[in-house]
């Protein structure tokens, strides 16, 4: 009789708790998982780990030496039962074979991990295996080879490919030659531009410079227009004032005389009468 398949993990009791969820996708992230089942099958794991070591407590010394070989044959750093108790969910993900790829440099990214396994390039020993959660023994860790060669290109350093750019120009040139040549192309790049900027900087201000010079000689002229036009206007009214004086003096003096006139011929009318 076939053994009935049971569930590997349970469930979160709190299924919207943000501590537990923002954790579950850091995990997710990390390790390049599925889905959060994965997770919950490690803590699982884990818990049944740590109860086989509560009840290893209270048994004897060999017991518990035994455990702890078991433990780090399969790749757990334990070297006491307290140490085992001290397992988390993250020491089993760290086992997983996904995440030895990984680890060892044979994958760029998690993610390509898993894909390599399900793809079924990885081996090992001689068994091609393609379970990314397959647990990893301590023996089994150096056997881990891939099947194909991947194309990791390697970025150049930007000394080194101005360095070639020049020497590609400078064919015909020896190599020391050239390479004095590189280093100076390099040492005098940064200098042309610091001046030609303080070039365009010095423009700029003598530019400003002028137009201020300019707004000045405006604004002087303006004021002395203003301080003219006061004083002309100031002479003017001063004469205005003076001629309306003179005038008004002569008509004063004309009537009299004419007043004068007038009582002498009267008296010589009254006379001759």
């Amino acid at each position: 009789m076939p053994k009935r398949p049971r569930k590997k993990y349970s469930r979160p009791q709190r299924p919207f708790d943000k501590a537990r969820i923002i954790e579950e996708n850091i995990l997710k992230e990390k390790y390049g998982l599925k889905n959060k089942r994965e997770i919950w099958k490690a803590d699982a794991a884990i818990g049944r780990i740590r109860n086989l070591a509560k009840q290893l407590i209270t048994k004897s010394d060999e017991e518990k030496k035994d455990f702890v070989k078991r433990l780090q044959k399969r790749g757990f750093e334990v070297s006491s039962i307290a140490e085992a108790l001290a397992l988390n969910k993250e020491h089993w993900l760290k086992r997983r074979l996904q995440t030895i790829i990984f680890a060892k440099g044979l994958a760029n990214t998690p993610k390509q991990a898993r894909q390599l396994l399900v793809h079924r390039h990885v081996s090992i020993g001689k068994q091609i295996v393609n379970i990314p959660s397959y647990q990893v023994a301590m023996q089994e860790e150096p056997q881990i080879t891939l099947n194909i060669v991947l194309k990791t290109p390697k970025k150049k350093d930007k000394l080194k490919e101005i360095k070639d750019e020049v020497m590609d120009s400078d064919e015909g040139v020896p190599n020391e030659e050239a390479s004095t040549s590189s280093e100076k192309v390099v040492q005098k790049e940064p200098s042309q531009k610091i001046q030609s900027a303080e070039k365009e900087i010095a423009q700029d201000v003598s530019e400003k410079s002028q137009e201020l010079a300019e707004e000045v000689k405006d604004a002087e002229k303006e004021i002395a227009q203003d301080v003219a036009e006061g004083e002309s206007k100031e002479k003017i009214e001063k004469e205005t004032k003076d001629l309306a004086e003179k005038i008004s003096g002569k008509e004063d003096k004309d009537q009299k005389e004419i007043e004068k006139e007038v009582k002498e011929k009267v008296k010589e009318i009254e006379e001759k009468q």
